[in-house]
């Protein structure tokens, strides 16, 4: 039986019903994060929360959280599932608001909290790395000023049946989406990076991308280590000139890139097909800070 984070408590999945006049159901009001956890704490913890009250308030969801309180409802959470490590997805939905589309302020939201076993990902990802295919799917823009991490996936549900055709897909690639701008926006599940002669580069945010946690982790990094990088608006053509390609998620980390992979079937290789210098110091000091608090 799979327990999860109902409002505070305890529940299994069978024990927890979601209102079908609910505005998450009806309209796609739910706003979520996906927090891993180190040593059975989550990760940049501070930064998730701060996203998704942000969101919130732009959404017009009054969300009454007790950071102390979640935490230990999050801990306990993972010791019922008995995971000393977990996948966390932290989930948000509006509530009930009667019917039609509301002026005023959600005041009733559902805060639900699942923990999952981390995946099984072999070390080699991080030597070999893994595709990436560029899709014709582009990515939608964003509802807001900025892109809020919400239960709206039907633009990615969309480009992630479009990568399931292609060949690369059974290499496990990731999909790449360009805006309607037709510049480089980012993953299915991912935000982009890609090094050149020593410079790093990576979407703007003004591309429509989600502002990843990770992907704000990864660019302290860089500015500490005093390594040159720019946020813009790029093409395709940027990424096969690279000479490092890679991705960034909470739950995987920094994935190295090898492969290029467009709609054609034209493939490129990255580098010399392994993960490269910068990508691998970048990893490493990642996985430091995370392991370190």
């Amino acid at each position: 039986m799979v327990t999860i984070g109902w409002n505070g408590e305890l529940k299994s999945t069978d024990e927890a019903m979601i209102s079908v006049a609910d505005h998450g159901f009806l309209y796609g009001m739910t706003l979520f994060e996906t927090i891993r956890t180190y040593g059975g704490k989550p990760f940049l913890w501070e930064r998730h929360l701060e996203r998704l009250c942000s969101a919130c308030d732009e959404v017009g969801i009054l969300l009454q959280l007790d950071e102390k309180k979640l935490r230990q409802h999050i801990r306990e959470v993972m010791e019922a599932n008995q995971l000393p490590e977990a996948y966390i997805r932290l989930t948000i939905s509006a509530g009930e608001h009667g019917e039609g589309l509301p002026i005023g302020d959600y005041t009733n939201p559902q805060v639900i909290v699942f923990a999952r076993p981390l995946p099984q990902l072999p070390e080699s990802l991080y030597e070999t790395g893994k595709p990436l295919q560029l899709l014709s799917t582009r990515r939608s823009s964003p509802e807001t000023a900025i892109r809020v991490k919400s239960g709206h996936y039907m633009n990615n549900i969309i480009a992630k049946r479009e990568l399931s055709k292609y060949p690369s897909a059974q290499q496990g690639a990731e999909g790449l989406m360009l805006n309607t701008a037709c510049n480089i926006a980012e993953g299915i599940v991912s935000n982009v990076f890609w090094i050149k002669a020593g410079q790093l580069y990576t979407p703007a945010i003004e591309t429509g991308i989600l502002p990843g946690i990770t992907r704000a982790a990864v660019l302290a990094l860089v500015e500490q280590q005093g390594v040159r990088y720019e946020e813009g608006a790029y093409t395709w053509s940027h990424l096969l000139e690279a000479d490092e390609v890679f991705l960034t998620t909470s739950i995987q980390e920094l994935v190295p890139v090898t492969l290029l992979c467009d709609t054609e079937q034209q493939r490129y290789v990255v580098g010399d097909g392994r993960i490269g210098r910068l990508t691998k110091k970048l990893l490493e000091q990642y996985r430091q800070m995370a392991t370190s608090g």
